[in-house]
């Protein structure tokens, strides 16, 4: 159904190759997940997959794409074009009746697509189900899907993995969500840059997620055994040829003339043992090489922050949560103590990022504490024309920019990307500035919206386990199951009577 061959894809700014001469198929019923680390090519080359010229202005590319039947394509991101139709416009002639029983499962009235509502006015969530809802009417033959969960509530998000586990369609699929890569993947595509980012890898491995992750382990466990044992071996051979070489060497400089004979087998002697010196040397260009892996991330807040258990950091309460004229939910409370993690969820368009924005008015107006945000939408907070380092050093001294720049090399940026516009950055790597920045300015408050959304499966145990160990307290809105499972002491639902306690 998709045959990739041989594909190479570099970058212009820095030539820098992210796919090396790549080929792959995938079959029917085959769910492939990309998986790799913030910034290593994972969109564009799904992109490139899609529609070569959706890259063109920043890659260079080779390669073939051989795709049978149709294929359909969501991004990561909603174009600025499109969130300017209304629901009605961009649904256009679909013969929506015919597709009732999915609008419901994704929780779209047919009264809601057929309004007038601009699609720049619905949330992330209700902007992903309206996309999801159009390809999938088109009836596909092929699906390519960049982050498909992305700020889907829990219950949608368990019916996209139903879906995909269910489909009989070969889908290609990019998300963060560890939860759903278990739950569907049945192929793994690991994107890597390794040696400082100077040779790009990708591995495919026809298996689950966690068995992928446990043969990995294993595979690079017993490498790196053979490889530790082939150099010890080699270390004591030539310890006992050096001694024995040594030997004869000195027993040559020192035999007489008397014993020419004797001279002659020490010459034999060292001929041999000249000749087994090559040998062993050559068996040593064949050595096993020692595993070549990605590094973690680096990620933890100051141990000595921390917040007394009696400290009020939140005391909220509002009557009428509304946009606009539309009132989303009432009687509001919620309050937060000492170093309490809490986590919101509800379902998509209920208000859980508007509830979320009060929240942040009513703490950034506090002179005792130091409370900083993450939100959804990163261009709110962070100056896209600015480095990476100028944004963190924020008074540019020597000792400010030495700091962002250790920090940043603990998060595997290089030089480029820390010297670049962070506007150049992907979205996992901008997530990662403001976990820094979070980090650098000592927050003992953190307000975050989807905090794990733009970091990969392998990033996100890391950020997942900083948080749960933050000595702050923190108030978020997440769907992600595993951060609200490990990082959150509470966690509530917003609906429309107001805030409930989930546990």
């Amino acid at each position: 159904m998709l045959e990739l061959r041989n594909i190479t894809i570099s970058l212009k700014k820095d030539d820098r190759c992210i796919v090396d001469n790549f080929s792959f198929s995938l079959s029917r019923g085959e769910k492939a997940v990309i998986i790799g680390e913030e910034g290593n090519g994972k969109s564009t080359l799904l992109k490139w997959i899609y529609q070569k010229e959706l890259v063109k202005e920043y890659c260079n590319s080779s390669g073939e794409v051989i795709a049978k039947g149709k294929m359909a394509y969501l991004p990561q991101m909603m174009e600025e074009k499109i969130c300017k139709l209304t629901l009605l416009e961009y649904f256009g002639n679909y013969e929506y009746y015919l597709h009732t029983a999915l609008l419901a499962k994704l929780g779209l009235a047919v009264e809601f697509i057929l309004s007038e509502q601009p699609l720049g006015t619905l949330s992330g969530g209700e902007k992903v189900k309206v996309q999801l809802a159009k390809l999938l009417m088109e009836e596909p033959d092929l699906l390519l899907l960049d982050e498909p969960t992305n700020d889907l509530d829990i219950d949608t998000l368990q019916w996209l993995e139903n879906f995909i586990a269910e489909s009989k369609l070969p889908i290609l699929y990019i998300s963060h969500d560890e939860t759903l890569i278990e739950r569907t993947a049945n192929v793994i595509v690991h994107m890597e840059q390794i040696i400082r980012k100077t040779k790009c890898r990708i591995m495919v491995s026809h298996c689950s997620y966690r068995e992928y992750l446990s043969r990995r382990r294993n595979d690079f466990s017993h490498q790196e055994q053979v490889a530790k044992k082939q150099r010890e071996d080699y270390d004591k051979q030539m310890e006992k040829w050096r001694r024995i070489y040594n030997r004869v060497d000195h027993e040559q400089e020192v035999i007489t003339r008397q014993n020419p004979s004797g001279a002659a087998a020490l010459k034999r002697r060292m001929h041999s043992l000249l000749s087994m010196g090559r040998r062993f040397e050559r068996e040593k260009e064949n050595f096993l090489d020692f595993p070549q892996e990605e590094e973690a991330i680096l990620a933890k807040f100051d141990p000595s922050i921390h917040l007394p258990a009696g400290k009020t950091v939140l005391d909220f309460s509002l009557d009428i949560l509304s946009v606009g004229e539309r009132v989303l939910a009432r009687n509001l409370r919620l309050f937060v103590a000492g170093n309490e993690h809490i986590g919101i969820i509800g379902k998509n368009g209920v208000g859980k990022s508007t509830l979320l924005k009060y929240i942040w008015e009513e703490l950034n107006d506090r002179r005792d504490l130091r409370a900083m945000l993450m939100p959804q939408d990163y261009s709110t907070v962070l100056d896209f024309e600015k480095t990476p380092v100028e944004y963190l050093a924020k008074h540019y001294t020597k000792e400010e920019v030495t700091k962002a720049r250790t920090y940043m090399g603990g998060m595997k940026f290089t030089h480029g990307e820390m010297m670049g516009k962070i506007e150049n950055l992907s979205g996992g790597q901008k997530a990662k500035i403001l976990f820094l920045d979070m980090v650098l300015r000592r927050a003992n408050v953190l307000v975050l919206d989807e905090p794990t959304r733009n970091f990969s499966p392998l990033s996100s145990p890391v950020v997942r386990a900083a948080l749960k160990e933050f000595g702050g307290a923190i108030i978020s809105v997440s769907h992600d199951r595993k951060y609200l499972e490990e990082s959150c002491d509470k966690v509530y639902e917003l609906r429309e009577g107001g805030l409930f306690f989930v546990r």
